[in-house]
């Protein structure tokens, strides 16, 4: 048995529990400027406690989320281009929490690697809590993992957890009807699904990471990184503005498989296809892997990002206040009778 100075420590099995705590101490600032009313203490406790009553509710209901970025992030640890993969991380909880109808108050990350890299970590985390304060919630916890064996080196994972709240009676979809218009928000670009796909169409063309973008400025690997946009805060202006019966976060499958989501049985979303002209990024992909329109439509959010379900009376004044919060914004179409989505016109 090893004895006295000779002895192995958890640091020779390649835990390095002093670069944890240096990782902690150097994120706390861009943690404390996500604070908002509600939060309770800071980081570094067994658990994170946040007060709904200071957030000023009466009578919440919490609604949590949790998802990961996907293979995404294969491409971020491949160019070295981290900064913006937690921004992703945050999108796709957030995000998925509005369409409840709840504002997202915090959130919480998981962060596992082989070996601890101090900037690269500094530099994810950091994107983590500039999604936060973009979306207005706060990151008040989560877990860096330190696993040497299960990772290969310059890896990462990355998990996140949000939890939001609404007034009682508040939570959407809720009076979607036949007539309703479908407003749709402008992506910026494949966001966060798909990149299993992308992933391969770009091993099909031949193109390296570091390539010229065919479809955009920048490198073929910075415009794929493009981070997903957070909805929450026009979002929320429109719900509390009044008028909006449903939103539908468009992620994997699509336009397709989403927006039925929001829909009661025996009414279907009529969009025009024609409405909005398909973003660069999507017309590459279809037309270097041959995609087929329904493919597509089922794959990628096809520059929709977004959409909301609104009474008739109130779609114009919705259209505007969304636009006056930086939303670029298309009238898709009308909710019907009838089962999924109709398609009218043509995409591709």
């Amino acid at each position: 048995m090893a004895t006295g100075h000779n002895g192995l420590t958890y640091a020779d099995a390649g835990v390095d529990i002093d670069a944890g705590n240096a990782l902690v101490d150097r994120i706390k600032p861009a943690a404390k400027a996500t604070g908002r009313s509600g939060v309770m203490g800071g980081l570094g406790g067994f658990g994170a406690l946040f007060d709904l009553k200071a957030a000023g509710y009466t009578d919440p209901i919490l609604v949590a989320a949790t998802d990961g970025v996907g293979t995404k992030l294969r491409i971020a640890i491949d160019t070295g281009h981290v900064d913006t993969i937690g921004v992703d991380l945050v999108a796709m909880c957030v995000n998925d929490l509005v369409c409840q109808g709840a504002e997202p108050l915090f959130f919480l990350d998981y962060f596992a690697t082989g070996k601890l890299e101090l900037d690269q970590a500094t530099r994810i985390i950091t994107g983590i809590a500039q999604g936060c304060a973009d979306s207005g919630c706060a990151l008040i916890g989560g877990e860096t993992a330190e696993m040497p064996g299960m990772y290969h080196k310059g890896d990462f994972d990355l998990a996140g957890f949000a939890v939001g709240a609404m007034e009682r009676g508040a939570d959407l979809p809720s009076g979607v009807q036949a007539g309703d218009v479908i407003l749709g928000l402008a992506s910026t670009g494949v966001h966060s699904n798909g990149y299993s796909f992308v992933r391969k169409v770009v091993e099909l063309s031949g193109l390296g990471w570091d390539a010229a973008s065919p479809f955009s400025e920048g490198t073929l690997g910075q415009a794929l990184l493009t981070p997903t946009r957070l909805y929450v805060k026009p979002a929320l202006a429109a719900i509390r503005a009044g008028g909006v019966h449903g939103l539908a976060h468009i992620t994997g499958g699509g336009l397709t498989e989403n927006p039925p989501r929001v829909l009661p049985e025996g009414l279907a979303c009529e969009i025009d296809l024609g409405a909005w002209a398909l973003p660069p990024v999507f017309r590459w992909l279809a037309s270097t892997a041959n995609m087929s329109e329904p493919e597509l439509l089922k794959t990628f959010n096809c520059g929709i990002g977004m959409i909301l379900v609104v009474a008739t009376d109130r779609a114009d004044a919705l259209k505007a206040l969304l636009q006056a919060e930086g939303e670029t914004v298309t009238r898709l179409g009308t909710i019907v009778e009838g089962q999924g989505v109709i398609y009218r016109g043509r995409l591709l």
